[in-house]
């Protein structure tokens, strides 16, 4: 009895260990990054092979653990390894970096218009050779956005593919998919199709064709069109239900890169990584050096510091901000108060009033609800037999699928969290999203009013006139990998944006809405992002020489001036200010960087030449350079940051190169705060020729300053015609350390409550799944 006793006593402990050496040993996905594509005809494939066999022990077991073989532009590899064989591979010779698979999630009829690209500056012939490549969900090939009529072949530039399963057309003229879990889950379909609608709503905004009487739901009506209509699209689907596989995304860029793209648009990320840790830093860095500039969504944790991705310095990274339009859902109560809140609604009551309840009085007590799990709405919580054929008072912002599911008519909510919302949702019934101060109102009414009534209108496209402003969700600065590099580096419209759809896709907020839509208006950097490629594609077609780095300086020294009265985080929220196209086709000036530049700075951050060396697969070194300040790379903006208790003290390098008149005089003027001095040598760059490039330094010099937020200005040269504009920040940072509240105060917040994971603001994981964490 003793020995059956201390069996059956050790049996769970025996049993655990079985389970965790059995889950030491499982195989994950893995990624091999090794750097530059190795030239001569070695074939790379049986190199990885090889590596695999070497370390697994069997040809059979090498050629079943390759999911992926990285070798069109780079060299690499995905394959499944346990964490010992992991750990071997690391320490084989060539190899940079080994990453666990992780999953990123995904961060126009008015906007580009906002933005000053109106139709008759577009449409150029060349514009038709620029190819956007773009990393997402995939695509609705018969989407009128993407009709090709007019259009000739592809490029010949153009190396790429369409997968067998879905029919490309000379608008759409690659499209591939990517999927390494080999798992289909919810509505994913195994080919580019696009089931989620974030694809297509990004490839539209970016290089859509016109399309007149656009709208959702007969909404935001008008003539809906990309950055650069007559661009050429490629597909690249690495997003899924579930989310984007790392090892998808470096393969993505692998082929992108080969294809002959010229810009590529990511818009998705995770959190900050060690820029060769990270498979966008890593595929961006390989675009860089084959002429492509990758535009990146800045992410959607703000407003909080020190939350912004997709920082690597030769990757664009675009903020989010508003446009001139928002869309504001009125109510009106029994009592003749109306109210207003920030909502899509497009469902016509017709001015019908309907009986007006408090969600707590319609608690299903069957299932265990009470009033104050039924006051917030969820699904199952309520009484159908209450709810039916009522307008329901909701005390937080929900997708309106408990109302729905219960026959209610329509919600209206109100969230002690979300007291001033700066971007709106589409919901599947009638429903508005009003203040705390108005839910309170309300809930008076109804409880002061025997038969309480109310009804809810159409939206209203309202004119913005404080528009733009950087958008709550929207990342920040400051950089938390290379503090020395102003991030984000731009801002661009990502709110309430109206581009094309996915038919299969709910179209709300609410996952099981089956109306279908061919446009939809939704928020996040993923929407700005594409905004920023479109410009960028703009600028390429009439610079199809130009450098990547020199058509991003193009587009941030030319950036519109945001107003500083309205952001307490200044260029932390905005960089350089929001993208101003037709500006960025002149410039005047450009600071470029070459790939030295990018190796020489990349020395100073600390990487070593043995590991330098792999990645170009050149005979770079590190051997002249002393790691320290990257005040001598030359980006078109300042950033310092001053550590507690020292004073301001720096002595900033750049150069410039003249792309605008051959014979031109540039001056420079400074704006920065009074207690900070700032000195530029020389103030005055004469130029005697187009290309001819000149140096000059900024030494800056203030008080010692301690715990103080971001002061800012700029340096700004001009020649009478061109205005060349660079901001100048300077903070209080502690390098290499994000700022570590406790997580309760980055909790609950408004913009934490709605803006979840996700660079796309209505993702499907998105609202309602982050906010059923916090009813």
């Amino acid at each position: 009895m003793v020995k059956q006793g201390l069996v059956f006593l050790l049996y769970p402990l025996l049993l655990s260990t079985l389970v965790l050496n059995c889950q030491c040993q499982e195989r994950k996905l893995h990624i091999v990054y090794m750097g530059n594509k190795p030239d001569g005809d070695t074939s790379i494939a049986s190199a990885h092979h090889s590596m695999l066999h070497k370390v697994l022990g069997s040809p059979s077991t090498a050629k079943e653990s390759l999911v992926h073989s990285y070798g069109r532009s780079f060299n690499g590899f995905a394959a499944k390894l346990t964490k010992e064989e992991a750990t071997k591979i690391s320490g084989m010779h060539g190899v940079v970096s080994v990453i666990q698979n992780r999953h990123y999630k995904l961060h126009t009829t008015r906007s580009w218009n906002f933005l000053n690209l109106t139709v008759n500056k577009v449409g150029a012939p060349q514009e038709s050779d620029v190819i956007i490549g773009l990393l997402d969900t995939g695509i609705w090939p018969e989407h009128p956005s993407f009709n090709d009529s007019g259009y000739g072949p592809p490029p010949a530039k153009w190396k790429g593919t369409c997968n067998s399963n879905i029919t490309c057309n000379n608008k759409i003229i690659g499209a591939q998919y990517y999927n390494s879990d080999g798992e289909y889950i919810d509505t994913d379909i195994p080919s580019p199709r696009d089931s989620e609608g974030h694809g297509t709503h990004t490839s539209s905004t970016a290089g859509g064709s016109e399309v007149s009487d656009a709208s959702y739901f007969g909404l935001a009506e008008g003539l809906a069109r990309g950055g650069v209509p007559s661009a050429r699209i490629a597909v690249y689907k690495v997003c899924w239900s579930f989310g984007c596989g790392l090892a998808d995304i470096l393969k993505a860029f692998d082929d992108a890169i080969a294809d002959g793209v010229d810009i590529i648009s990511v818009s998705l990320g995770g959190g900050p990584e060690d820029y060769f840790d990270d498979p966008i830093a890593i595929g961006s860095f390989h675009a860089m050096r084959n002429g492509i500039l990758t535009s990146n969504s800045a992410g959607n944790s703000g407003p909080f510091p020190v939350t912004a991705s997709n920082v690597a310095p030769w990757t664009l990274t675009v903020a989010a901000s508003t446009i001139d339009r928002k869309f504001v859902a009125r109510l009106q109560l029994g009592n003749g108060i109306i109210l207003t809140g920030i909502t899509i609604n497009n469902f016509d009551l017709n001015g019908t009033s309907y009986p007006l309840i408090w969600g707590g009085s319609a608690a299903n007590y069957t299932i265990g609800s009470s009033p104050d799990i039924s006051k917030y709405c969820i699904p199952d919580a309520m009484n159908s037999d209450i709810v039916a054929g009522k307008i329901v008072f909701c005390e937080i912002l929900w997708d309106g699928s408990g109302i729905l599911l219960a026959n209610g008519v329509g919600t209206i909510m109100a969230d002690p969290l979300v007291v001033d919302p700066d971007f709106a949702f589409n919901f599947p019934l009638p429903a508005t999203l009003i203040t705390p101060a108005d839910g309170q109102k309300v809930l008076d009414y109804i409880r002061s009013t025997d038969n309480p009534t109310a009804t809810i209108f159409v939206s209203d496209a309202w004119k913005d006139v404080m528009a733009p402003i950087v958008v709550s969700f929207s990342s920040r600065g400051p950089n938390p990998i290379t503090p020395d590099v102003l991030k984000p580096d731009i801002t661009a419209p990502g709110v309430d944006i109206l581009a094309g759809w996915s038919p299969i896709a709910p179209p709300s907020v609410y996952s099981g809405d089956k109306r279908s839509t061919l446009f939809n208006i939704i928020s996040g950097t993923s929407m700005s992002c594409p905004h920023a490629s479109g410009a960028a594609a703009y600028v390429k077609a009439v610079h199809p020489n130009w450098s990547p780095a020199a058509i991003k300086s193009a587009l941030m020294t030319t950036a519109s001036i945001m107003d500083t009265r309205k952001h307490p985080d200044l260029e932390f929220a905005y960089g350089s200010g929001q993208i101003n196209p037709v500006a960025a086709r002149d410039p005047g000036l450009v600071f470029d960087i070459s790939e030295a530049d990018y190796i020489n700075f990349l020395c100073k951050q600390g990487y070593n030449t043995s590991t330098l060396r792999l990645i170009t697969g050149d005979n770079s070194t590190c051997t002249s350079t002393t790691p320290g300040r990257a005040w001598d790379f030359n980006y078109p903006s300042f950033s310092l940051y001053v550590l507690d208790g020292q004073k301001i003290s720096a002595t900033f390098t750049r150069k410039v190169t003249n792309v605008g008149a051959a014979n031109s005089t540039y001056t420079a003027t400074i704006s920065m705060p009074t207690a900070i001095s700032v000195t530029v040598d020389p103030s005055v760059l004469t130029f005697s020729s187009v290309g001819q490039t000149l140096s000059f330094s900024v030494k800056v010099d203030g008080p010692a300053i301690s715990q103080q937020p971001i002061m800012s200005g700029a340096i700004t040269w001009t020649d009478g015609i061109h205005v060349v504009r660079t901001p100048l920040a300077v903070y209080n940072y502690i390098p290499g350390a994000p700022y570590n509240l406790p997580s309760e105060t980055n909790s609950y917040t408004p913009t934490k409550r709605t803006v979840f994971k996700s660079s796309s603001i209505y993702h499907k994981d998105g609202i309602m799944g982050h906010l059923k964490t916090h009813p």
